[in-house]
Formats: structure tokens, sequence, C-alpha cells
């Protein structure tokens, strides 16, 4: 046994559904749920947010299957959801006709279940064949089922997995590469695969042959089915994550397996062009030419299957220093490659001929942030959304190629923002980094402190905080007079690798003391202070919230704190915890171990010292994060006569909410909480 654990009174509520821990979990519900929701705001919170998640005339964001476009809808008589499709003339019009293929309410009412839908692998190029994820109220483990879209039925007899983690990808129409548990010793450390099998239509699971096996210490291990436009087969690839930001990949060849010389720290991103195009997170020399970190790079699939040691790579696109690349995905004949600069959007195509790519900027708003929704690969049709955080959602309808982009459709608005107004500021870290942030708010605030400004961050796994339209937080804090900040702290991903990089590990204040300057700036401006501050942010952004809650607890006066960590002496051994050692560090490592001892939340707690009441959002069935660490965190601060409250759902997986009723309830107990705190 660890000292952890040793010295750990509460590790009794790490045990996800016992009895005596789910009693505690009700009695905490209780005693906030009536605090909160015998406010009087409660109510009409709840509504307005409910009507806003329902509206029936939201964006019903398309993707393209074959010839036709599909779309997965929730709303208030489709709770669970309709897995419908239509034709893209059908789309275009105001009220598409749509088809229904799938009826999620129906089907967890004919099967008595709690299914939430998942996606779907569909087998190119007809894709009439598509492997279904159905979840048990939100978990990642998720059963895979054989669906027929022509008949709109599952198959019988067809191909069928029970609930697991697990990777499922066509090889043909009756041929799956399939990674899951197969027994004992076939599961990472992380709680993943790293099995790969192969297994033919109509023989049992058991006898899947065996193609691919990583390690018990890698994050996961699978396959990979590399396509052309025309949906032929090119490569088959086998990719061990070696750590969540290290991967190996293996080619598939006649001889074997061969290994592809690009570095651990790179991601393959699409095939197109029979040129393989991936994003180096590292500084990489290939063949005496330096490539920097945060490029976009090709290697010929041919010559890689020739001799992988002698082929050419080509520099795609190499980053500014404030840019970066968000998104890369292609079309039948272009390489779609979306930029941020300063953390405003643009959308570039390129093209290859002649062994060289050339590229232009597609014509689409600016200053917005720019995301391709779906793309076509019988065609170079895409569909392209653009939104900010007073321009509702629009989605645009072009080529890749070029020429005018048509906004096929729009969101109405969902707060009135004629009167609010966006700005970006930038504040200076501990050791002298600039970190920008966004400032979203009504025009006419006056500069006194007093304004109710709730400060959101994430700060992790090179994920970038872009600017985006949220019905919910406009009109149930903006438009109600709160500030609403989004903060670009390291970690992210909003400047490349580099800036994710710098807040690895041993690194990692970094990214809290960019977090806390945001907030020194925010009050030197004198927009808030630390009496109307609030702070909010989910899973590694859990973590973000109770680093600040225990290191600053004089700048906040709210903090929500969303499926988190906080255990960072035993995250590693809890669900998928050991997979992220790459991002945090290893607990049992002496200097990483002594770090995490620091920061971590749970143990930073002290007696005498004057916290701010948070609220902890959490769910049972989050299977990537554990709920143990809200629940001991909470039971700790319960032991020190601290106050907080606390709301775990028992549904909901790692968003806290498995459809829009339960999602609207979460908000509006949010938003409660803020107002209790901020506006009172």
């Amino acid at each position: 046994m660890s000292i952890a654990e040793e010295t750990d009174p509460f590790l009794w509520l790490e045990e996800v559904e016992g009895e005596k821990a789910l009693a505690w979990v009700r009695a905490q519900n209780d005693r906030s749920l009536k605090i909160l929701q015998a406010d009087t705001r409660y109510a009409d919170l709840e509504a307005k947010a409910l009507a806003i998640l329902e509206a029936k005339d939201r964006v019903p964001m398309p993707g393209f299957r074959a010839d036709r476009v599909t779309n997965f809808w929730q709303d208030d008589k489709n709770v669970r959801g309709l897995l419908r499709r239509t034709t893209l003339e059908g789309y275009a019009q105001k009220d598409p006709p749509w088809e229904t293929m799938l009826d999620l309410d129906a089907l967890a009412k004919a099967e008595n279940a709690n299914w939430v839908f998942k996606g779907s692998t569909c087998l190119e190029p007809e894709e009439t064949r598509c492997l279904l994820r159905l979840s048990d109220g939100g978990k990642d483990a998720v059963e895979v089922r054989e669906f027929d879209t022509k008949k709109k039925a599952f198959v019988e007899n067809g191909f069928r997995l029970p609930a697991g983690k697990q990777d499922v990808e066509w090889l043909d129409a009756d041929t799956l590469y399939v990674g899951r548990d197969w027994g004992l010793g076939t599961m990472t450390e992380s709680g993943y695969p790293f099995v790969a099998k192969l297994w033919k239509r109509g023989t049992k699971i058991e006898e899947a042959v065996e193609a691919y096996r990583g390690t018990v210490k890698d994050v996961s291990a699978g396959a990979g089915v590399w396509r052309d436009a025309d949906g032929k087969v090119q490569a088959v690839t086998f990719t061990r994550y070696v750590s969540f930001f290290e991967t190996e990949h293996y080619l598939s060849t006649d001889k074997g397996l061969q290994r592809l010389p690009f570095p651990l720290k790179s991601s393959l991103q699409t095939l197109i062009a029979g040129e393989l195009v991936l994003t180096l997170e590292d500084d990489w020399t290939w063949q005496g030419s330096a490539m920097q970190k945060g490029s976009l790079v090709a290697f010929s699939l041919d010559d890689l299957k020739r001799d992988t040691a002698n082929a050419k790579a080509t520099v795609i696109y190499k980053p500014g220093p404030r840019e970066s690349i968000e998104q890369v995905s292609s079309t039948r004949n272009r390489l779609l490659v979306a930029v941020y600069e300063n953390v405003k959007g643009a959308l570039y195509s390129y093209a290859f001929a002649n062994g060289a790519w050339t590229r232009s900027k597609l014509n689409l708003p600016a200053n917005a942030a720019i995301g391709v929704v779906a793309a076509r690969n019988l065609d170079d049709k895409i569909f392209v959304n653009a939104a900010g955080f007073l321009e509702p959602d629009a989605l645009y309808f072009g080529d890749a190629t070029g020429g005018t982009f048509t906004k096929m459709k729009s969101l109405p608005p969902r707060f009135d923002a004629s009167g609010m107004q966006v700005q970006q500021f930038e504040a200076t870290s501990k050791d002298g980094t600039k970190v920008p942030y966004f400032v979203v708010h009504k025009k006419d605030i006056k500069l006194d402190g007093a304004n109710s400004t709730l400060l959101y961050g994430y700060g992790g796994f090179q994920v970038s905080m872009t600017p985006s339209y949220s019905g919910t937080v406009g009109k149930l804090w903006v438009e109600r007079g709160g500030v609403y900040v989004l903060a670009n702290i390291r970690g992210g991903g909003e400047f490349g690798p580099a800036w994710h990089q710098a807040g690895l590990k041993t690194k990692r204040q970094v990214i809290y003391d960019d977090f806390a300057a945001v907030a020194e700036d925010l009050i030197a401006r004198k927009i808030t202070s630390p009496r109307r501050l609030g702070i909010q942010g989910g899973s590694n952004g859990g973590l973000l919230m109770g680093v600040e809650l225990t290191q600053r607890p004089e700048l906040w006066n709210a903090v929500v704190v969303q499926v988190p960590l906080l255990d960072m002496l035993r995250y590693d051994k809890l669900l998928a915890g050991a997979s992220w050692v790459g991002e945090y560090g290893d607990p049992a490592d002496p200097v990483e171990g002594a770090f995490l001892r620091k920061i971590s939340p749970y143990h930073s707690l002290k007696i005498g010292v004057r916290y701010p009441e948070p609220f902890f959002v959490t769910s049972t069935k989050d299977d990537r994060v554990h709920p143990g660490h809200a629940r001991k965190m909470a039971a700790r601060m319960e032991a020190m006569g601290l106050p907080f409250l606390y709301y775990e759902n028992i549904d909901g997986g790692h968003d806290a909410a498995s459809n829009q009723r339960e999602r609207a309830k979460r908000i509006a107990l949010e938003f409660t909480y803020l107002a209790r705190k901020l506006m009172d």
C-alpha cells in the first residue's frame, strides 16, 4: 500500500457505485440541490437553458455519408436523439425532408436501456454499412453494432461487440480490425486495448486472429486503415501510443511490419493524393533538413512502401510565432488546414501537383472561429462553421478548390448582443510571458471593479480555447450584466506545441501562474474584483480550478469545479489516469511526485485558510475522470468544516450530462451558484 493510500481516509469514495459512497453522494446532492433549486432564479435559468438547448431552429450540423447528408438530433420529443439523413438538395431547404434511420428513444425503450449515441464508423465508399457505438448513460465504454443504412435496421447476425473501451476499423465488408479487452493481460494500465485482432464475418469473436500487439505500459495500441478518395485501401498501419503525446507507427507490408520514420511526437492526419500528412509536435531533422514543431509535413506513401529510410519529407506549412494549426482534413483533391493567428481563425486549401503543394485562402468570414464540419470525398464539397462570441454559428457551403461560399444555415441569436462587445487583452505572467485573453461584456459597463465576472480556462493537452458562440453563457450571464472571460493560458494549443509543452509535468506551475495573471490583470483594469470574480473549468480545467482554489483563494469568490482531477498522487491509479502521465508526470517518480504533491488540490487544503465556497460537478458514469476526485475533495472539505456545494449526476459520462434536459439542469445549477456568489 502506498503512502497516499495509507494516509487517505476517503479511499472508500473511490468505489464508484459502492453503497456507502452512493449514499454519501445522494446526501450531498440533496443538500446542495435544496439550496440551489430553492433560489428564485433557478427555475427561470433552467427553462431558458432548456429552450436554447432544445430549440427547433438550431443548426442541424451535417455529416457526409456518400451522397447523403446525415445529422444526429436531440430535442424535447427526441431526448436521446434521432439519427437521420437527407439529400444535399434537401438539406439546403429551410425545413429539410429528414428520413429517420434510427430512433434512440425507441431503441432505449424497447431494450429498457439508457442508450447514449457515441457516433459511427461506416465502410467507404458506399457507406451503407456502419458500426454504431452505443453507451450506457454516457460512458466511454461502448457497445458496437452493425447497422444497415438501406434497411434502416441493425444487421441480423451482423458484427456486434459487447460494451467496453474498444476500437473498430473496417478492412472490407466482411472484416474488421478490433481492439478490445481480450482477457487477462490485454488492456493497458490506462484501461485501453493494446492488442488488435482481425475478425472475419461469420466467426466468433473468440476466433479473431491477432494482428498487432503493443505493451501493457502503452496508453493504447490499434490499427488504422488508410483509403483513397474512392474507398480503396492503400495502407494499413498499427500505432503504439507510447505515451499520450508519443506514438510509433508501423506499416503493414508483404515483408511484415516496417517502422515508419516519423518522430515520436507527431500525429498522422490524412491521406490525400497519395501523400501521408502529419503534424509535428517537436522540432525534427530528417535527411539533413530541420523542421519546426507545429509544422505540417507530407510523405509519399509509395516512397514509404519502397524504402522508409530514404523517403522524402515535404514541409507543407510552417507556423509563424503566434500561429498554430487547429484542424486538418481533406476532400477528394484538397488538403484543408484551419490556422489560428493570435487565436483568430482562417481556412486554407492546398493542392498537390508535380510534387509540390500550393495554397489558397478560402473566402470565409474574418475574425471568427473557423472549422470544417464535413468534407466529402466524392468531390471537393465542404461545410464550414464560422462563429464568434457575439456572432451565432453560421454554416457555409462551398468548394474546397475556392470560389464563393454560401451561408446555407445560421443559428438565430439566443441573446441580445446589440449592446455587447468583445475585447482581447494580454496579461503578463510571473515569468514575463504575455498571455492573451478575451473579454465579453456590455459596452456600458463601468470600470469600477464591481462587475460580476466569470473567467474560464483549461490549460492542458494542447487543447485550444477559441472564440465560440454560447447561447447559454450569453443569455444566462452576459445579458444579465455579467462579464465572460476566456483565458488562452499555456498548456493549450493556441500557439502550437511549444505553448503546450511549456507547461508539461514539473513545468506546470506556469499554467496556474498564467491563469492568476489574467485574474490580476482583470482586477488591475478594474473590470472586476475578487469579490465579484468567479472561475470555471472542467476535466483538466477542473484540476486548474482546484489548484487556483488552493493556491490563490484570495482571488476568487466562486469556483465551479467540473468533472475534475484533484488527487494528483493517485490520479494514475484511477480509470484512464495512467494515460496522462505524459502530461502531468509520474507520482512514483521522486522529482515529479514531489511536484505533484505540491500542486495536488486534494493535498493542499489547509486548516485556517479562508477558501471560497466551491461548487463541485461530476458524474457517476464518468469512466474517464474518476468521480472519486470530486468526492474525496468535497469530503475532505466537509471534515475540515469548510463550505462547499456538490452535484453528481448519476448518469452523464464525462460531460456530466447525457441529454439536453440533464445538460440544462447542470447549466442552471452552475449559473444559480454563480449568481448567488457574484451578483448578490
